[in-house]
């Protein structure tokens, strides 16, 4: 079931996961190489402008932010693991921004079968945390991310006279279809808005995928316990294995 609350025509996400759970995945997921760091490929200097964050286009409507910066400090590189902070930084994201997060997750990770969806496994979270971590490489995306949020809004209100979250499906895919990938075909105006939905995409499947539940739709067995005596290599397993030394000229013996 979704995490995506509609009542009396009010959208709102509520998380089902705690402060540290939602920072042990941002661990993870910092740590993962499903999510490609963009870190050296922006200029030395903070970003403060979108043009920086996703490159300039002559037209097409664009958001002016200017965010102030994260000064506060991470873990460092030797937290103390006796007394732990409970919330290492203030999360960012408004209930608003959050909700929106929320029903673009679902709409690029929806429920298939009995694969939850991503705000059924509280990915948002997760993304709220990337995005307020003072760290340079969840840094370089915030602007990207928030500019993006704000674009949406703006796109939404132009089309139908109402915010993203309260469209109806057919109208949020309606402004969805146009961004969602850079094609050689894809018109000016969505240039960059194209650019920065890619990186929300991206975070959003990685921290699906380094759930529990997307792991496991991933079809990976690691980490799981053998009960009784090591069973060793399948047969397949070990004609690879065996192939691969022969070629080396080398033997198990």
């Amino acid at each position: 079931m979704s995490n995506i609350i509609k009542e009396d025509g009010d959208v709102h996400y509520k998380s089902t996961i705690t402060r540290r759970e939602s920072l042990k995945w941002l661990g993870i997921l910092s740590a993962s190489t499903l999510i490609p760091s963009i870190v050296g490929c922006e200029d030395s200097e903070q970003v403060t402008t979108i043009a920086n964050a996703v490159g300039y286009s002559i037209k097409g409507h664009w958001p002016d932010l200017t965010l102030s910066p994260i000064t506060v400090k991470g873990y460092g590189k030797d937290p103390s693991m006796i007394i732990p902070p409970k919330s290492p930084w203030p999360k960012t994201l408004t209930a608003e921004q959050l909700t929106l997060v929320a029903v673009l997750a679902d709409i690029l990770v929806p429920r298939d079968g009995h694969v939850p969806s991503a705000t059924e496994v509280n990915v948002p979270d997760v993304v709220d945390e990337w995005v307020s971590a003072p760290y340079e490489r969840q840094q370089s995306d915030r602007l990207t991310i928030l500019s993006a949020l704000v674009w949406l809004n703006d796109e939404a209100k132009l089309r139908f006279s109402k915010a993203f979250t309260g469209l109806s499906t057919a109208d949020q895919l309606n402004i969805i279809d146009d961004i969602a990938y850079q094609k050689e075909d894809l018109a000016e105006e969505f240039t960059r808005i194209s650019r920065a939905f890619s990186r929300f995409r991206k975070l959003v499947l990685a921290a699906f995928f380094c759930s529990p539940e997307g792991t496991k739709d991933l079809g990976y067995l690691g980490n799981v316990p053998i009960a009784g005596d090591y069973p060793g290599p399948t047969d397949e397993a070990m004609i690879h294995l065996d192939k691969t030394l022969y070629n080396l000229g080398l033997t198990l013996a």
